[in-house]
């Protein structure tokens, strides 16, 4: 029974022993199960850190730099190019017309008709019967009472005479305009001030492009800005175009597209008329712009005198003198009855006698300068004081038709070329000159820096020299 127990004891350990290594043996193999899917555990030696590269702040810099220059340069030559294919473009997608030459007609001086000319000569009639003497009075009498009788003359008459002046001043007054002229200037307590000066000008031609503007060059002097108020009170800005220092007017532009086309509708073109008539002394005329001093102002009056020739180099501009009691001061332009410019008032070479009597440039001497300036174009310089030899010296002294030089002014091309006072200028450039007025013609078409030949007489002697003409 023992030994039986014993072997039940033997089987059962035996037993147990074998389950528990079954047990063992299923666990081992899980765990060698897991051991598969863990990761490999790797020696220290194998590990690798990542480091994040060390920036180069030299090459960083010139990096930048370079990109830095090159967009400069890419900007620059974009700019050139934009600048020197844009006009091109333009120019060829919208064409823009060109400034047009400003022509003024050329004056044809009629002979002036003497009085022994107005006498006409009648066909002899065929003698008839003498009419009895009192019918002859009776005639006579009944015509001087119809001429009578025709010529009244009224206050409503007196009233319409000047309601129709005024209808004409407004009707110029299209052309007028007031240049105002602005200078900043900075005074002790550097506060910025502003100072104002104004003149009345005239609208002397549109060249396409531009509205060219005459004024006294007086107001103009070291000024910021210049503005123009047309007729309609509509205000834009201008430019300087030229100035003539000779006789202190200039002229001035303001572009089309900055003027409305309403005041483009409302403002005129002046129109020039003559002063080479001698007639013109007597005759009616209006001073417009500021001849009061103060812009729009209207005076009526006549001319006085219109022949003497004011004294300044290179010119022979003519004065005009009227009744008309004026300003010191006063700019504008003095109109006919027929609406026309015959002179541009400036009373700087009014004499002290004459008080504050209006005066002004004589426009048919006057227009090719303006001419000249409107289009921007130099004049040449020569420097004389002139005028025609009288005819006096041509019978008494035998001097020969020409320019007879009353003065030379210092430092002049005529004073370099070695003319002097006294001298006759018989011939320019091959043109024979038998008055200053055929010399001055050859002036106004040669340009500064130009050589005229010219020859003179000079005490019974025949010279020629070589002027290089100069600036104004």
């Amino acid at each position: 029974m023992a030994d039986m127990s014993n072997e039940q004891n033997g089987i059962g350990q035996s037993q147990t022993r074998q389950s528990v290594t079954e047990r063992n043996t299923k666990e081992t193999g899980s765990v060698k199960e897991q051991a598969e899917y863990s990761p490999p555990v790797q020696p220290d030696f194998l590990r690798e850190t990542i480091k994040q590269k060390p920036v180069n702040k030299k090459k960083l810099l010139r990096r930048m730099a370079i990109t830095v220059v090159m967009a400069v340069v890419f900007g620059l030559v974009a700019c050139f190019t934009f600048l020197v294919l844009e006009p091109v473009i333009s120019n060829r997608l919208y064409p823009e017309e060109e400034a047009q030459e400003v022509r003024f007609p050329e004056e044809t001086v009629a002979e002036e008709m003497k009085p022994e000319d107005m006498l006409v000569e009648e066909e002899p009639e065929p003698p008839e019967e003498p009419a009895p003497e009192e019918l002859v009075d009776k005639q006579i009498e009944e015509q001087m009472e119809e001429l009578l009788s025709q010529v009244k003359f009224g206050l409503e008459d007196y009233k319409l005479l000047y309601e129709e002046m005024s209808e004409l001043a407004q009707k110029v007054n299209r052309a007028v305009v007031t240049v105002t002229s602005v200078v900043s200037d900075v005074d002790w307590f550097n506060d910025i001030y502003e100072n104002e000066a104004s003149a009345s000008g005239v609208i002397v031609a549109n060249n396409g492009k531009a509205i060219l503007i005459l004024v006294s060059a007086g107001v103009l002097n070291d000024a910021d800005s210049i503005i123009v108020t047309f007729c309609d009170q509509a205000k834009v800005n201008a430019e300087l175009v030229q100035q003539d220092t000779t006789t202190g007017l200039a002229i001035l532009s303001v572009p089309l597209v900055s003027i409305d086309e309403e005041t483009m509708d409302v403002i005129d073109i002046v129109k020039f008329g003559s002063t080479n008539s001698a007639n013109l002394p007597g005759k009616p005329v209006m001073a417009l712009g500021s001849p009061m001093g103060t812009s729009g102002s209207v005076c009526y009056g006549i001319v006085t005198s219109a022949g003497s020739v004011i004294d300044q180099p290179d010119s022979a501009y003519k004065s005009i003198t009227t009744d008309i009691y004026g300003s010191r001061n006063a700019t504008g332009i003095l109109v006919d009855l027929e609406g026309m410019v015959i002179g541009i008032i400036d009373n700087m070479n009014t004499s002290n006698d004459m008080g504050n009597l209006l005066t002004a440039y004589g426009i048919t001497e006057l227009k090719r300068t303006i001419e000249k300036m409107s289009n921007n174009r130099e004049r040449a310089y020569l420097g004389i004081h002139g005028a025609d030899v009288p005819k006096e010296a041509i019978e008494e002294s035998a001097l020969p038709n020409g320019t007879y030089i009353k003065e030379i002014e210092m430092d002049s091309p005529a004073m370099n070329a070695g003319i002097q006072s006294g001298d006759v200028i018989i011939q320019a450039n091959d043109t024979p000159i038998t008055s200053y007025y055929e010399l001055l013609n050859v002036l106004y078409n040669a340009k500064p820096e130009d050589t005229m030949s010219v020859v003179l007489m000079r005490q019974g002697h025949e010279m020629n020299v070589t002027v290089t003409l100069g600036r104004r």
